[in-house]
């Protein structure tokens, strides 16, 4: 099977298992990941959220395989766009009591 094929057959669980695995540094069994798996699973990770995920992270794997990073002001821009929808609460912190 060529990495693609593996890349086009994994499915949603699957990628979520190797995320934790690669996050912990174990599988979820407990068994402890060698450091060739850890490899192997960091780099399937990142070729799956690259074909199949659009991430809104800072620092990810564009389709074409490169490194994509967002400046300050472009995360800035973004948070922005988004128009505060995952905000929760805000507070003004400015003494209004005068």
């Amino acid at each position: 099977m060529q990495f693609e094929d593996l890349i086009n057959s994994m499915s949603q669980d699957t990628y979520e298992r190797l995320v934790s695995a690669v996050e912990t540094g174990r599988w979820p069994d407990g068994a402890k990941l060698s450091e060739e798996q850890l490899e192997n699973s960091l780099q399937l990770v990142m070729a799956y959220q690259a074909k199949f995920l659009d991430s809104d992270q800072h620092y990810t794997v564009g389709k074409d395989g490169r490194i994509v990073t967002k400046s300050k002001s472009e995360l800035k821009r973004q948070f922005s766009e988004q128009g505060g929808a995952d905000t929760i609460a805000r507070f003004d912190l400015k003494d209004d009591a005068e």
